[in-house]
């Protein structure tokens, strides 16, 4: 007579009990349902896939039109990687659309906005035409206040520009180089480690660029609605 072999009984997992499950559990690794550490991402990734298909484009029409490539919209698509903030906004600028407005789906306001070194978003501005160089160094989600960090360098083809004026208020900190920077009827020796806070409706802007390259940060605060 042959002798049988003794197998494991199999656990049936409705009746397992609540130890068993938990030894299950320490084996595979698996843990308690956690919080989508991705939430952000896939909710970008589901608002441009909707912005896409409203427009009619591929996958490989809105990569064209970005200077991204196919696979890198297809994982930002599916909320599998964390985009630049140059490449949504070049997602941004293809579609056609607010860069804001890339953020609707987000359920919950979790700003943050983190940007490496020298990755920072080009932004043309008044300045621009006169050599002043604008980069964007971070983006405010939602709220009703904006917040606009810029690093503004002014190389040896720069010229004075005091005519900017926008609703806000402005925060200048002097890094490199020395200017003569003009606030209304006010001029400021603008050295590194100097700084100015002001009204920035008043009409303002370096005066004279004493010493260059030179390079501020400047950070921009006015309310999300009102006009600039």
């Amino acid at each position: 007579m042959s002798k049988l072999s003794a197998r494991p009984a199999k656990t049936d997992p409705a009746t397992a009990s609540p130890d068993s499950a938990a030894s299950a559990d320490l084996r595979t690794g698996s843990s308690a349902p956690a919080e989508d550490l991705r939430s952000l991402e896939k909710a970008l990734g589901l608002q441009i896939r909707l912005l896409r298909r409203e427009r009619d484009l591929s996958v490989a029409d809105l990569a064209g039109a970005a200077g991204i490539s196919i696979g890198m919209i297809s994982k930002i698509e599916n909320g599998q990687i964390s985009a630049s903030l140059s490449s949504i906004q070049a997602i941004a600028n293809a579609l056609n659309v607010p860069f804001s407005s890339l953020f609707t789906a987000v359920e919950e306001k979790r700003d943050c906005s983190y940007v490496r070194v020298g990755q920072g978003v080009i932004i043309e501005r008044r300045g621009t035409k006169v050599g002043h160089v604008y980069e964007l160094l971070g983006h405010a989600l939602g709220g009703d206040i904006v917040v606009e960090p810029y690093l503004i360098t002014l190389k040896g083809d720069a010229d004075p520009y005091t005519n900017f004026r926008h609703s806000g208020t402005e925060f200048i900190y002097m890094l490199t180089g020395e200017v003569i920077y003009r606030h209304a009827d006010c001029s400021y020796h603008l050295k590194p480690g100097d700084s100015l806070l002001f009204d920035s409706g008043a009409v303002h802007g370096p005066e004279e660029l004493l010493v260059k390259p030179m390079t501020y940060l400047s950070i921009i605060i006015y309310p999300r609605h009102s006009a600039r």
